[in-house]
């Protein structure tokens, strides 16, 4: 759930898990599938909460990596409630808002996903509920207890979202955005990335704080203004800091090239979840946790 200027939202995603190797024909739905697959996603929901039905449902039709839906702000979703905003019918009871292509075609700028990011094997279809702050605290509440462990999406739904993207979809779960971040740090920490989940989950749930990495022989990181500062050490540097004989640099050359690939890695990751990375040089014999701190 997150504060917005219009009242209170709960935010969400259909998560779409797609056949090994497939990929989307089309980025984006007309407004017409758009809002069929609302009323479907609406109809879903509420067989869980049904006071779902009380509140405005928004739909961004398209699909996304999850990355782009865990970046801090939740800009995916504050889109989404700005189109809301600007939608006629407030005060008119609640509304099913869908927001697809536009009259050519096109797909807006709002909900155009991240070309490099692309290919993964799940996309997601952002979603948020609006209206009475009482009612969404009780529906957000609500949803965190039961989407992980029951939601999975009606078939007629999933085959709506597999038709309508042109995708090969093996299952369409709902997820609140905490599930999708829980789900993402289980994967993160599959691919060898636990050490980094700490400083992403700072960057999302409490963007004001900060955060060290400084776990050797992991690169040296700390979250905090919004970006990622990353020490940047030559490979004498390097040697120093992590405790290396000096004697046996040299020798290490492959072990450094291994680090610089780590550092990659991590920015490459901090960046699509939309965490700017800074890179500072730290000189010979500088104290590398200070100049991160300066």
């Amino acid at each position: 759930m997150s504060n917005s200027e219009h009242g209170m939202t709960a935010i969400g995603v259909l998560a779409l898990e797609l056949a090994g190797g497939s990929v989307p024909a089309r980025p984006a739905l007309s407004s017409e599938q758009a809002g069929a697959l609302a009323e479907r996603i609406g109809r879903d929901l509420a067989q869980w909460v049904p006071r779902v039905r009380e509140l405005d449902l928004s739909l961004g039709g398209a699909h996304f990596d999850p990355a782009e839906a865990l970046r801090p702000g939740w800009p995916l979703h504050r889109r989404l409630d700005e189109l809301r905003a600007r939608a006629p019918g407030r005060d008119e009871g609640p509304r099913l808002l869908a927001f697809g292509t536009d009259a050519q075609g096109d797909v807006p700028l709002p909900f155009k996903a991240d070309a490099s990011l692309a290919g993964g094997s799940l996309r997601v279809v952002p979603f948020l509920l609006s209206g009475d702050p009482q009612v969404v605290a009780e529906v957000a509440a609500a949803l965190e207890d039961v989407l992980l462990a029951q939601g999975m999406a009606q078939a007629d739904t999933a085959l709506l979202a597999q038709e309508a993207f042109g995708a090969q979809v093996e299952h369409a779960r709902y997820l609140t955005v905490h599930d999708l971040a829980a789900m993402m740090s289980m994967q993160y920490d599959n691919q060898g990335l636990a050490v980094l989940w700490p400083l992403l989950e700072t960057a999302l749930l409490a963007p004001q704080s900060s955060e060290w990495l400084a776990a050797s022989p992991e690169p040296l990181l700390r979250y905090v203004d919004g970006e990622a500062r990353m020490a940047l050490f030559d490979p004498a540097g390097w040697c120093a800091y992590y405790n290396h004989d000096r004697a046996d640099c040299e020798s290490l050359k492959l072990v450094y090239e291994q680090y610089l690939a780590r550092q990659r890695q991590m920015a490459a990751v901090l960046e699509a979840h939309g965490v700017p990375v800074l890179y500072v040089h730290i000189e010979p014999g500088q104290d590398a946790r200070a100049a991160l701190q300066a």
